[in-house]
C-alpha cells in the first residue's frame, strides 16, 4: 500500500509524508503517516488523531500502536495518521491558524452545497478522506474532550436514506457495535439525528466514514487535553489492539476488561451539552467526571463575585458527568458539563425526519 510517501511492505513497518496543500513560506504543509503491513493478507484499519491539535493523549496512543513489532504480530494493514492538524499542533490549539474554525467539520457530505470555493481546510479534510475511503474496513478516530474529562467512546447514529437503505444500515450499525464493544470504554450514543446533522457531526472524521464512505468508525475521547494523560494513553493502545482483534487482524479475543472503567450507568446513553444557566456568575460545580446523577440533581452553583449563592443548576436528566466545562465565569445560557444522558433513540435514523424507511 502506499499513501504519500510511505509505500508499505510486507513484514514491515514503514514511515513517510503526505502532503496536503502548499504553505504561504513555500513549503507543504504534511501530515506524518505510519504503515504496518503483515505477512498474509486481511483486512486495512485506520487510526487517525490529533485533528485538534491539543488532544495529545490522542496523538501519543496513535504514535505507541505502531510499533516495530506489530507487522508481525498482523495480519492485513494497519494505517496511521497520528496528527490531522499539524498547524494546530504548532501552537497547542484546537484550530489551525489557516483556518480558525474546527478543523472536524469539512469532511465531505454529499448533501453539502456552497457557493464559495472551499477553504483549506476543506481541501485538506477532503484529501485525507478520499484516501480512506478508497482503503479502510474500519477507522479509529482518537481526541480528548474537556478537562478533567473521562474516557468514552462516542458512537453515531447510522443514517439512511440516497447513501443507503435502512437494511444496510443497521448491517453497518451492527459492525460498528461489535468494534466499540471491543475497545472496552463507556459507549455514548451522538446526538439525535436533526441535532446531528445540525452540528456539521456527519463532516467530522469518524462521521464521514461512517455516513458518507459506509466505512465502520468512531470517536475515541481520551481524557482531557493539552498533556498527555499516561493511564489513558496505556488504555487506549490496548483498546485500539482490542478493535484489531475483533476485526481479525489480530489474533485472539478482545478483551475489554483491560481497557476499563465500566460505564457508571447500564442503560444506553447520548451526548448532551448539559445543563445550562439562566443566570449569570461564577460557576462551582457540585459534580465531577464520572458522578452519577438524577433528574433534578444539582450539578453546579452560581455564585456573585462576592460568592453568594444566587441560582442552583439541576439535571433535568438522568445519566452522568463526562467532564466539566473549562473555566468559571457564566454567561446567561452557557453550558456548564457535558453528560452522559438516557438514550431510548434508535441508533439507525433517517437523515431526513420525513423520509420513509425503504427495503
Amino acid at each position: 500500500m502506499q499513501l504519500g510517501t510511505a509505500d508499505s511492505e510486507p513484514g514491515e513497518l514503514v514511515t513517510g509524508w503526505l502532503d496536503v496543500t502548499n504553505l504561504p513560506t513555500g513549503t507543504p504543509e504534511r501530515l506524518p503517516v505510519l504503515i504496518a503491513e503483515g505477512e498474509a493478507d486481511g483486512p486495512t484499519l485506520w487510526i487517525t488523531a490529533s485533528i485538534h491539535g491539543n488532544e495529545v493523549t490522542g496523538l501519543a496512543v496513535a504514535q505507541d500502536v505502531m510499533t516495530e513489532e506489530l507487522p508481525g504480530e498482523i495480519r492485513g494493514t494497519v494505517v496511521c495518521i497520528p496528527n490531522l492538524n499539524p498547524a494546530g499542533l504548532r501552537r497547542n490549539s484546537r484550530t489551525s491558524y489557516y483556518d480558525d474554525e474546527d478543523p472536524n467539520r469539512y469532511f465531505p457530505d454529499p448533501d453539502a452545497e456552497s457557493s464559495r470555493p472551499p477553504s483549506v481546510q476543506q481541501l485538506v479534510d477532503e484529501r485525507v478522506y478520499d484516501e480512506f475511503a478508497d482503503s479502510a474496513d474500519a477507522l479509529v478516530d482518537l481526541h480528548t474532550a474537556h478537562v478533567g474529562s473521562m474516557p468514552f467512546l462516542i458512537r453515531d447514529r447510522v443514517l439512511f436514506g440516497e447513501e443507503r437503505t435502512e437494511d444496510e444500515a443497521r448491517e453497518l450499525a451492527d459492525l460498528l457495535e461489535s468494534l466499540v464493544d471491543a475497545f472496552g470504554m463507556p459507549v455514548v450514543n451522538e446526538y439525535a439525528a436533526e441535532e446531528y446533522t445540525e452540528q456539521n457531526l456527519q463532516r467530522s472524521t469518524a462521521g464521514a466514514a461512517l455516513n458518507n464512505a459506509g466505512v465502520p468508525a468512531f470517536t475515541a475521547e481520551l481524557g482531557g487535553h493539552d498533556v498527555v494523560e499516561e493511564d489513558t494513553r496505556a488504555a487506549g493502545v490496548e483498546g485500539v489492539r482490542n478493535v484489531m482483534r475483533e476485526l481479525d487482524v489480530l489474533p485472539g479475543d478482545p478483551d475489554p476488561d483491560a481497557v476499563g472503567p465500566d460505564a457508571p450507568v447500564e442503560y444506553p446513553v447520548k451526548r448532551a451539552v448539559h445543563p445550562h444557566t439562566e443566570t449569570a456568575g461564577i460557576a462551582r460545580h457540585r459534580v465531577e467526571a464520572g458522578d452519577v446523577v438524577a433528574e433534578g440533581d444539582p450539578v453546579a452553583d452560581i455564585c456573585t463575585p462576592h460568592g453568594e449563592v444566587e441560582a442552583t443548576v439541576e439535571s433535568d436528566h438522568d445519566g452522568y458527568v463526562l467532564g466539566r466545562m473549562h473555566g468559571v465565569a457564566a454567561y446567561e445560557n452557557d453550558a456548564l458539563a457535558s453528560m452522559a444522558v438516557r438514550d431510548d433513540g434508535d441508533l439507525v435514523v433517517p437523515r431526513d425526519a420525513e423520509e420513509s424507511t425503504s427495503e
